[in-house]
């Protein structure tokens, strides 16, 4: 694996890494499970820190491209099958689609720390406050989603925000933040109290869980989201055209 870095460029060094990782891993050999280079002769090589190199690894662990296992290494992990949509939308964009009025139940806002995950994502430092919006979501007969946002601080959100708006129209009218890249990952998880509760199903029940990572055009992150369905509401669909 040959990744060339520019010292003097102001694009930062794990920024640099990362962006490189992503057209690597597409090869040939890693995608048969070769591993990736052992990170602490890969810093050597690159004249960087362990943690800069880190950084950029462990948000590809984060999107699901990447898999480090302890003792092992880290290596590429194995899609059956992926796609990128040529168009997303939003919440109440898919429920206008089906004709169902999206209705809010609960809306909370809060300002809390991240964790290591989030910090890593949007780059940011574990002191600095972030917005989490959590809303139950549902039809205007029942709720079956509970979304838990968290956006980067730099967009410049107040928390005074009206977010019974729609949240893409919030940001790209009001901060000229826009919505341009929608990276998701969809799993099924066994609903824990709390989330059960919101939904009013038993604890342990199925739940599909929604990951979405929202950039700019410039690439740069916007928002992470979680959505939690009732597994008995939501289908995802993919479409794709040879």
């Amino acid at each position: 694996m040959k990744i060339i870095l520019d010292h003097k460029s102001h694009i930062p060094l794990h920024f640099q890494i990362e962006e490189q990782l992503r057209e690597a891993i597409k090869n040939e050999n890693f995608q048969n499970g070769e591993k990736l280079p052992n990170e602490m002769d890969l810093s050597k090589q690159l004249g960087i820190s362990r943690n800069t190199l880190r950084q950029s690894i462990n948000k590809l662990v984060y999107e699901g491209l990447l898999v480090r296992k302890k003792g092992v290494g880290t290596y590429v992990q194995k899609l059956g099958i992926t796609s990128r949509a040529s168009n997303w939308l939003s919440f109440s964009q898919e429920m206008k689609a089906m004709g169902i009025s999206a209705k809010d139940y609960e809306l909370k806002i809060s300002w809390v720390h991240p964790d290591e995950k989030l910090c890593i994502y949007f780059d940011i430092q574990p002191n600095t406050k972030l917005i989490r919006l959590e809303r139950l979501r549902g039809s205007d007969k029942y709720p079956f989603v509970v979304f838990i946002s968290y956006f980067n601080p730099r967009i410049g959100l107040t928390g005074e925000e009206d977010f019974s708006r729609p949240l893409y129209e919030i940001l790209e009218n009001d901060y000229n933040s826009i919505a341009k890249l929608s990276k998701e990952e969809i799993s099924a998880i066994s609903a824990p109290q709390d989330l059960a509760d919101k939904l009013k199903l038993k604890k342990g029940d199925p739940l599909l869980k929604r990951k979405r990572f929202v950039y700019d055009p410039g690439n740069r992150p916007l928002e992470w989201n979680e959505g939690y369905y009732k597994a008995d509401s939501f289908t995802y669909s993919l479409e794709f055209e040879r």
